[in-house]
């Protein structure tokens, strides 16, 4: 079995406090993981907005939100201002590069991306690409060559200017192995690896937290898995879960991988269509490989 480990940073609390907690249990266990981070400004108290969306109100309830995510965080860009979550510390990124993880863009402003995509024009998706791409390489010295969409949201736009970004590869939607991405009739060229494992956010409650570790390890198959986490639930005060987690993985003989590596080996030739829809524990429609 073959696992690469996803990580997304969608928050300042993420940055500041669950990545440096991550890249040290990472370190630990000698894995190296994919990093995508959200560059620009947190507004993460816009996303009490999606209150209406089927699951919604349940995730936040499964998930304990006020205490995993920190009040201040939940009134980010409506109460309290947005705080810009790289420039806070820079170095992070660069330490990220150093320790030898694949890293890249996961958004310039996550919230934005995930409630508005659909209603943005082209180029306004390239501008908030390119932000994000511009203050990646100015902090880290280095392009980023892969990108994940926030909440899996993608349409034939956005998938048409990652094209032309020249990148290596995007993690974008859920599915079950590398693809080349087909979606409303149109074909890109941008290889997609999918995230094949639920998330913890996605699980949490039906399955309790003592349990998590030996449940992901069941849910592998043989081949490839690929697992997001998310500094504000792994990196945060449920981190004991993903050690547990990778040490059960280690001494079972998993072979760890990141997205860039699966990139340059897989001959990623075969399409797959793309559509929105539902997973079980994620509120509203997300990209689902088909």
């Amino acid at each position: 079995m073959q696992l690469a480990i996803k990580i997304d940073i969608d928050t300042l609390k993420g940055y500041l406090e669950g990545l440096p907690r991550l890249l040290e249990i990472l370190k630990a266990h000698e894995v190296k993981a994919s990093i995508f981070f959200s560059m620009g400004p947190d507004n993460s108290g816009k996303a009490l907005r999606r209150i209406f969306r089927r699951g919604f109100i349940t995730k936040m309830l499964r998930t304990k939100a006020p205490s995993t995510y920190g009040l201040k965080t939940l009134l980010y860009g409506t109460l309290l201002p947005a705080p810009l979550i790289t420039q806070a510390k820079p170095d992070l990124i660069r330490r990220s590069i150093d320790e030898g993880h694949d890293c890249g863009v996961h958004s310039w402003d996550h919230v934005y991306w995930q409630d508005n995509l659909n209603s943005l024009t082209s180029e306004k998706i390239r501008g908030e690409l390119e932000k994000a791409f511009y203050l990646f390489e100015k902090f880290s010295g280095v392009r980023a060559l892969s990108c994940a969409a926030p909440g899996w949201q993608v349409n034939t736009k956005s998938l048409a200017v990652q094209d032309s970004l020249g990148l290596e590869y995007c993690s974008d939607v859920r599915g079950f192995a590398p693809f080349l991405p087909e979606m409303d009739g149109e074909k890109f060229k941008t290889p997609q690896i999918p995230s094949t494992l639920p998330t913890l956010d996605e699980v949490l409650g039906p399955v309790k937290a003592e349990d998590v570790s030996e449940y992901y390890f069941k849910l592998l198959k043989p081949g490839l898995n690929v697992h997001t986490i998310h500094t504000e639930m792994e990196g945060g005060n449920l981190s004991w879960t993903f050690d547990k987690f990778l040490t059960r993985c280690r001494d079972s003989g998993v072979e760890f991988l990141t997205l860039k590596e699966i990139a340059e080996r897989e001959k990623i030739s075969k399409y797959s269509k793309i559509e929105m829809g539902y997973l079980p524990g994620r509120a509203g429609k997300l990209a689902i490989q088909k």
